[in-house]
């Protein structure tokens, strides 16, 4: 008889739950996408918390006539942004009063994890390649952009914080230009469509790294400048600002690889859904012999499947 977990993830900007199997297969992945007005580069704790209360319902309905709810063997549920005693932010509590509700109603366990171990475990699932319980990884979202070396240790992932921006998170960077030129939060979709038209090399943004640590502030500024006076096309502004993310990446990456001596690299979070960036350091990471492993698109954002996931180890 199959075992069902129920994965829940109430982040900033996605209502998420997933249902997983013992097996690791995936059986439902439902998320509701929180609503961000246009010209707002984001939403208060308060605001997300609300949409979530709103959304919980409508995704647990769905699952309901999917699976039979008392078949759910276990609830697995993301509390807080990183595995840190000190790590809080109040959007999880959405999340996390709801799973200690369908725990205590049906009598299962529940369990704890970080949203970024839900991110790095559907990032390794999903890319079918990394076995290694000790890697590198990169988490770069909306709000975060942190290097990681990662430990995996029954079924959690320990971090260590090893490299990062110094600033602005490499997701906050491209949404903050696409909002200036008047698209919709978050921007990075549509600013990677946009770039598709740009002429690759015309802007050359100021780049700026040291060792495993990156400062996005200043092209930031310089593309606040470009995009003020009017003078360029956007698609190629789109197209340089996702090439200085690229090389700063990659400059980080190998700074990382020879301190550490890991050639493993696993890249997680939505801003790893980005074609030209996945595609520029696959192809140069490999000639230098660094192993990268891509998340899937569908799970490179928000996502409740990580967290189902991390529960399956030990049943």
């Amino acid at each position: 008889m199959n075992k069902y977990i129920l994965g829940i993830d109430t982040s900033a900007y996605t209502t998420s739950m997933a249902v997983v199997n013992e097996k690791k297969e995936l059986l439902i992945d439902e998320r509701i996408a929180l609503e961000v007005k246009k010209g707002r580069r984001g939403l208060r704790q308060s605001e997300a918390i609300f949409q979530h209360m709103k959304n919980i319902p409508l995704i647990y309905g769905k699952i309901s006539k999917k699976i039979n709810l008392k078949e759910i063997d276990k609830v697995c549920c993301s509390t807080k942004p990183r595995n840190l005693e000190n790590s809080y932010m109040p959007v999880f509590l959405s999340g996390l009063s709801f799973g200690k509700v369908v725990s205590a109603t049906l009598n299962i366990p529940f369990e704890e994890y970080s949203h970024q171990e839900g991110h790095i475990e559907a990032a390794k699932w999903s890319s079918n390649a990394l076995i290694n319980d000790e890697f590198i990884a990169l988490h770069i979202s909306g709000g975060t952009m942190e290097m990681l070396k990662v430990v995996k240790e029954k079924n959690k992932y320990e971090c260590e914080i090893i490299g990062g921006t110094m600033d602005i998170s490499a997701g906050q960077l491209i949404d903050r230009i696409g909002v200036m030129m008047g698209l919709a939060f978050p921007a990075g979709k549509e600013l990677d469509e946009i770039s598709k038209n740009g002429v690759y090399g015309k802007i050359k943004l100021p780049l700026s790294t040291k060792g495993t640590y990156i400062n996005f502030s200043g092209a930031e500024t310089y593309t606040k400048k470009i995009i003020s006076e009017g003078n360029e096309n956007i698609g190629d502004i789109a197209i340089s600002l996702f090439d200085i993310i690229y090389k700063s990446l990659y400059k980080i990456i190998c700074s990382a690889v020879s301190l550490y001596g890991i050639n493993e690299i696993l890249v997680a979070g939505g801003v790893a859904s980005n074609r030209f960036l996945r595609d520029n350091l696959y192809r140069e990471l490999n000639k230098k012999g660094i192993n990268i492993h891509f998340c899937e698109m569908e799970f490179c954002t928000d996502n409740g499947v990580g967290i189902a996931l991390l529960g399956t180890y030990d049943l």
